[in-house]
């Protein structure tokens, strides 16, 4: 199972590659990896419906119980099929529909593999991790290259909507958890929790699956989603993601279904939903939103069946979902091809078109008549079996599902009629459709997922044997009397004359559609959730405002003073609540502490009283200086490097950027009562920092971490204890830490204006012009050879034949010490981080005298590649021990003798620092060539700065 998600991983980055050279080719590949999950689910069909669920585990921090259990059990077997089946059928349509879309297929065979993870998932959070990954693979789906703003919009509200209901469902997790005392699914539905806080939980859950599967009254992002292309909207919104909730409620439900309020809560919200949503499928014009309704409508059935926790209903959902996968991607996909080969969706300018397209209205009206749940069809065992089990229903409440059901099902049939009416039927008063042929690679895969209804619905005994084994799970009711069997006769019943009567009466509504729409007219509109969402983010946006108005005042010293004023209530209050122990303080370890901390004083007390900006960027920067040297003498020199480089490498930034902004400080000054009260605050935050800080080590009381890591940094291949903390015991932190990092230098670049982007960079006036010889002569030491390649275009005031030669002295030894820092960081100071940063300062050693640092860097990739490239071969490293069987991080040695060189070790974990160390070199890059840039705009715009300013005096 790992093995198969990672294949879907793997494939799917290299897909927005291969489709740009294999248009159609790319699809066709990615369809083989799904089907190979069809084919392996296949294969272990025999021993799971015999009751051997296949089961793999994936530690990831077993001390905080943070595993991936996969497990394949009857239910899940069920999900595989449907989600990996539909979805080869999908990817081979869209080899026709989007030829080349290299970056859809990506995500769609992405989105293929965290479903199949998440069917599987056998632990909570596992579960809720792929959970979430559905929606923001939906989110980039629907939102598309954006196309515009109906994309963004409908993206927006459908990440907003299922990733709420997300953490509410997180929530649930997290206590029904606690309250089991296992996160393993098949544990707790083995010994379900009873009690305590289930009963939250019930709720917080089943609010995730409802905001998922578009129950109301959270359905109106699936009928939004509308504006994603059709295969999105065939696979994620009809056959897997919007599953993701039915499938959550059908795994539950033999745990929960005797636990308050589940069982209330899935029959009514389920079966409120299906009518309601299908009645006003039976509103709509457009095809697409037709079916998005409703679908609605049967996610609500579904939600009904599978959450009432009896055989007979368990029976019923299994069946329905399965030919609900069916019948659903077949009518989405066929109105693909409709708009595809006519222009439209609009059934009121579709006319004669089933003459036309024979094929493909056979297919259509096969689908469209197992949606209605006609004989014999897998539709209609579905119906049967669920009309079966609410009529003999071991709970209270059946006769009114029986009628929800029943209405329902009534309304179902007259919208399925109302499509192919609209669809393919000729309409007198409306001029005859003119279609393009359409390629069998679109047909071809609608008409077998057609066929899916009949053979099912024939084959009754073999689906029988695949559904029967959860219907069977321990924690399901038991139907009162014989145990319901699966097959198209049952004689003449009470349930068998219901469904009779629905589907006539269904047809008779769509005979009576002028009418019946008349009638309509004159009905008050039903509660629409669209409009409920609009009315929360309208009143969520006017709430934050409201917050920002009156906390938001534009003054940094108020944000501050906020800050400090927490840091002194919360941590500081805490500590004078529960003071610990007075440790013995010593004054200094080492006499060179004493001008250090000096230094640090003087530096600071200076600071508060200047008011020139680059005085106070320079007495910052001297206070890092002082305090790297304080991490020196205290025997930390790793830690020290590092502070040395940050705080070289920012002040030279914070320099750059302090160009644009006013020389001083602004020279209001607050009244004596501010001022008294800032000083206040400053000295009581300081005094409680400190306070804190020696408490700390009052606190610990051990130093058996710190010696384990010192013992045990010999098995990472290093030994420098640093360093192995860094790259290999918490190397998921470091992992973490730079993904974060490159997130910053992304806002970073867009607050700047960067892109980016290999493009010819403005220069200064061309030697011999009027400007150049205005300077000519200037500066002694103009050099009169190119030194540097950049500085030649720069204007002769500007050039330096020191600076010039230095740097090209110093440019390729620091990158040469940065790469030794590199290497060497596994045995003594250094590592990646460190040897990143003295690369970017070599960088910055050009930009400086050069103003071009992108001319030093002349490979054709831009700065987000390198750093892209450096988080991706982290992650790589991070990942890759998974095919070998290791956790992930895993490290190892290599040892080989080569020849000249002798023994060679090599230890795994330096490529994952590799990584690191190009992330940092990017981030540099990145931020250099964003500043300049911004000069640049600068340098154009100030002219038309100065004519304003001109006109404004």
């Amino acid at each position: 199972m790992l093995a198969l998600f990672a294949l879907h991983m793997v494939l799917a980055m290299a897909l927005p590659y291969l489709a740009a050279r294999l248009p159609r080719g790319a699809w066709y590949l990615a369809a083989l990896v799904p089907l190979v999950a069809v084919a392996w689910a296949a294969w272990h069909t025999p021993s799971v419906l015999d009751g051997d669920a296949p089961e793999e585990r994936l530690p990831w921090a077993t001390g905080l119980n943070l595993v991936v259990d996969l497990r394949l059990d009857p239910l899940s077997l069920l999900m595989v099929f449907v989600v990996s089946g539909v979805g080869a059928l999908v990817l081979i349509y869209c080899a026709r529909y989007l030829p080349g879309a290299g970056r859809e297929a990506g995500l769609l065979l992405t989105f293929a593999g965290v479903m199949f993870g998440l069917v599987t998932a056998d632990h909570l959070i596992a579960l809720y991790i792929f959970w979430e990954l559905t929606s923001v693979i939906s989110f980039l789906l629907i939102a598309g290259r954006g196309e515009g703003a109906a994309h963004r919009r409908a993206a927006e509200q459908a990440l907003l909507t299922t990733a709420a209901g997300g953490l509410a469902m997180l929530f649930g997790f997290i206590l029904l958890g606690a309250e089991a005392g296992t996160y393993r699914i098949s544990e707790l539905v083995a010994d379900p929790p009873r009690g305590g806080l289930v009963w939250l939980a019930v709720l917080l859950i089943l609010v995730g699956a409802f905001a998922k599967s578009a129950q109301i009254p959270f359905s109106a992002w699936l009928p939004a989603a509308m504006v994603a292309p059709t295969p999105v909207s065939a696979y994620l919104h009809a056959a897997a993601m919007v599953k993701a909730g039915v499938y959550l409620v059908g795994r539950l439900a033999p745990a929960l279904e005797g636990a308050q309020p589940w069982r209330p809560l899935v029959l009514t919200v389920g079966l409120t939903t299906m009518v309601v949503a299908a009645w006003r499928a039976l509103r709509q014009v457009d095809l697409k939103l037709l079916i998005a309704y409703g679908t609605v409508s049967e996610l609500g059935m579904l939600i009904a069946m599978l959450g009432a926790g009896t055989h007979t209903l368990a029976l019923a959902g299994e069946e329905m979902l399965l030919a609900h996968a069916a019948f659903k991607s077949a009518l989405f996909l066929t109105v693909g091809v409709i708009e595809k080969s006519t222009g439209t969706r609009d059934l009121t300018r579709l006319s004669g078109l089933g003459r036309k397209q024979p094929l493909l209205a056979v297919a259509a009206t096969v689908s469209a008549a197992s949606m209605a749940g006609l004989p014999p069809l897998i539709g209609y065992l579905g119906k049967e079996a669920g009309y079966d089990g609410f009529w003999h229903a071991p709970f209270g409440g059946g006769a009114f599902a029986v009628v929800g059901l029943a209405l329902g099902s009534l309304l179902t049939v007259a919208y399925s009629a109302r499509f192919l009416w609209g669809a393919f039927a000729r309409k007198p008063d409306v001029p005859e459709t003119r279609p393009k042929h359409p390629p069998f690679g679109l047909v071809g895969p609608i008409c077998l997922l057609s066929a899916a209804a009949p053979a099912l619905g024939v084959w009754y005994v073999g689906l029988a044997e695949l559904v029967e084994p959860y219907a069977a799970t321990p924690g399901l009711l038991a139907d009162p009397g014989p145990a319901y069997a699966i097959k198209l006769w049952h004689g003449v019943t009470a349930p068998l004359l219901v469904s009779a009567s629905m589907i006539v009466l269904g047809l008779l509504l769509h005979q009576a559609r002028r009418p019946v729409e008349r009638i309509r007219a004159h009905v008050p509109r039903l509660p629409d959730s669209q409009r409920g969402y609009d009315r929360t983010v309208w009143g969520v946006d006017h709430l934050a405002m409201w917050v920002t108005r009156h906390t938001q005042v534009g003054s940094l010293p108020f944000y501050l003073t906020a800050l400090l004023l927490t840091v002194i209530l919360i941590p500081g209050g805490t500590l004078l609540l529960h003071r610990p122990a007075w440790p013995h303080v010593v004054g200094w370890h080492s006499a060179a502490q004493i001008p250090l901390s000096l230094v640090v004083l003087t530096a600071l007390g200076a600071l508060v009283v200047a008011r020139h900006r680059l005085t106070a960027v320079l007495l910052v920067g001297a206070v890092g200086y002082a305090v790297a040297g304080l991490f020196l003498v205290q025997g930390a020199p790793d830690l020290a490097l590092t502070q040395f480089l940050v705080e070289t490498l920012t002040v030279i930034v914070v320099v750059l950027v302090l160009r644009r902004l006013p020389s001083n400080f602004t020279p209001e000054r607050p009244s004596p009562k501010g001022l008294f009260f800032r000083a206040a605050v400053a000295v009581t935050a300081g005094l409680c920092v400190a306070y804190f800080a020696v408490s700390a080590t009052a606190v610990r009381q051990s130093l058996e971490l710190s010696d384990t890591i010192l013992e045990r940094t010999p098995e990472t291949g290093a030994d420098n204890a640093v360093n192995a903390l860094l790259v290999d015991f918490r190397a998921l932190d470091t992992l973490g830490e730079i993904s974060v990092l490159m997130v910053t230098a992304i806002g970073a670049g867009a607050l700047l204006g960067y892109r980016s982007s290999r493009r010819q960079w403005p220069t200064g006036p061309a030697e011999g012009s009027a400007a150049a010889r205005a300077f000519r002569g200037v500066h002694w030491d103009v050099p009169r050879e190119p030194w540097l390649p950049e500085a030649h275009e720069l204007p002769s005031r500007d050039r330096s034949l020191l600076l010039e030669v230095v740097v090209r002295a110093l440019f390729p030894a620091v990158l040469v010490l940065s790469v030794y820092l590199l290497f060497a960081g596994h045995y003594r100071p250094g590592g990646g981080f460190a040897g990143g940063l003295v690369a970017g300062q070599a960088f910055t050693l050009r930009y400086l005298v050069g103003r071009r640092a992108e001319a030093a860097f002349p490979l054709p990739i831009t700065p987000r590649s390198v750093a892209g490239g450096g988080l991706a071969l982290a992650a790589i490293v991070a990942l890759a021990p998974l095919l070998f069987g290791e956790p992930p991080l895993y490290s190892t040695e290599l040892h080989w003798n080569a020849p000249l060189l002798g023994d060679i070790k090599l230890v795994t974990n330096i490529f994952f620092d590799l990584g690191v160390y190009l992330l940092v070199l990017g981030v540099c890059l990145k931020l250099l060539f964003a500043l300049a840039q911004a000069r640049d705009a600068g340098d154009t715009l100030a002219p038309y700065h100065d004519r304003t300013r001109r006109v404004a005096r």
